[in-house]
Parts: C-alpha cells; structure tokens; sequence
C-alpha cells in the first residue's frame, strides 16, 4: 500500500479513475436500455446485477494481467492480417453492439406504431436480458482493463480505479436509466451511441484504431446539442 504515499501513483490514480468512469458510460448505457424491456420490479435489479457483473470481470481480468497480455497475441492470419484474441473479441462484441443497437432502434420506432394500433411491445426475460449485458461486460472489461494496464504499474491503481468507477456507476444507473427512457429521443440518441461504439470496436478489431478522444468528443457535443433541444422544449412549452 505504498503507492497511497506515492504523489505519482495518486496522480495516476485520479486520471485512470475518471478516464473508467468516461469509459463506462457506454456499458452504463447498454445496461439502462436491455434492462428497460424488463418488467419494472426488475429492472433496478437487473441493472445492479450488470454492473456487480462488470466489476468482478475488471477485477477477474486485473488478476490475470499475463493472460490479458497474451490477448494480444497472433493467432490466426487472412490475407497477410494477423488476428489475435483480443480483435476477436471486440470484432464480435462489436457485432452484436450493433446488432443489439439496431434490433432496438427498431423496436423503439416500430412499437410506437404497435402502441398506437393497440399491440403490446414485446419484453424480454431476466436471464436473456442479463446475458446480453454479461456479454458486452466482457468487451467492454477488456477495453478497460487493457487501458488500465496501460496506464499504471501497480495492480491496486488499477483495481482501485476499477472499484471507484464501478461505484460511481452504481450511484448514477438510477437516475440515468430514468432519464433515458422518459425522453424517446435521449434514448434515440443513446443507441446511436452504441452504434457508434459498435464500429469503433469492430474497426479496432481490425487494426483501424479511432482515438476514443474523437469518439468521446463527438458523444459530447450530441448530448449538449440535445440537452439545447431539451430546454427548447421546455421554454417552449411554458409559454
């Protein structure tokens, strides 16, 4: 426990912590929206099983920090393109970040229309619902932990970090899930952003690497452009 005496670990600490926290908004988000299909009475559980699951998978993969380098080991080639582990797995969490996103936005649009004509929306189950967020827990843990790694030394940094984001992301997933699914177009706006998210990581995958800073910035002025719209909204409704 030295580094809490260590200006340089604390200062790693606090850049790593808030850098987790930016990365985990997009798990957040996959969370809030799979978790809204669900019945009311279990959707804070549901979320709060997501995120208990996301944490132990930064932590399980934190402990095995050799394995996660190996991830970045060739396996396979196509047409001269080495493959390994890890582009796997963000090329097929991509995928389904995307598939995922996609079968959403069309349910959102199409079940207004449903709605409208009188045919109930379709749910989902428990269990369908938390393995769809056990499963882009792993991609997006691995993106985390891999940063983690690369931007500290010491193994309680990291796993600190990790617990502090987490934390915070359990205290926000509340008022964050209800915020997304009262505004249809927050919500609209969010599953772009898995979208958007989805093609970074299969790109990544493929050896195309987009500077999350670009990602993050243009997530950014999204939400100020529709946080705009939103008190447009509003004043224009007082009058």
């Amino acid at each position: 426990m030295d580094w809490l005496l260590n200006p340089n670990a604390l200062a790693a600490l606090l850049t790593l912590t808030a850098l987790e926290i930016v990365l985990g908004i997009d798990n957040l988000i996959f969370i809030s929206i799979t978790a809204a299909r669900l019945p009311a009475h279990q959707q804070a559980l549901a979320r709060n099983v997501g995120l208990s699951l996301a944490l132990i998978m930064r932590l399980a993969l934190l402990a095995s920090i050799a394995w996660i380098v190996g991830l970045k080991a060739i396996v396979f080639e196509v047409f001269g393109k080495g493959f390994s582990w890890r582009d796997i797995i963000l090329i097929g969490g991509g995928f389904f970040l995307l598939y995922k996103g996609t079968q959403e936005i069309h349910e959102l649009i199409e079940g207004h229309a449903e709605e409208k004509s009188g045919v109930a929306m379709a749910g989902t189950t428990f269990g369908k619902a938390i393995a769809s967020i056990l499963m882009l827990d792993i991609v997006f843990s691995l993106d985390s932990v891999i940063t983690a790694v690369g931007m500290a030394d010491d193994i309680w940094v990291m796993s600190t970090a990790v617990i502090i984001a987490v934390i915070v992301m359990l205290a926000a997933n509340g008022p964050v899930s209800r915020f997304i699914n009262a505004h249809p177009t927050v919500k609209m706006l969010a599953l772009a952003f898995l979208l958007l998210i989805g093609v970074v990581l299969v790109a990544d995958g493929f050896g195309f690497h987009v500077p999350k800073g670009f990602v993050y910035a243009a997530i950014a002025f999204s939400i100020c452009v529709e946080a705009l719209n939103h008190m447009a909204r509003r004043k224009g409704g007082s009058h």
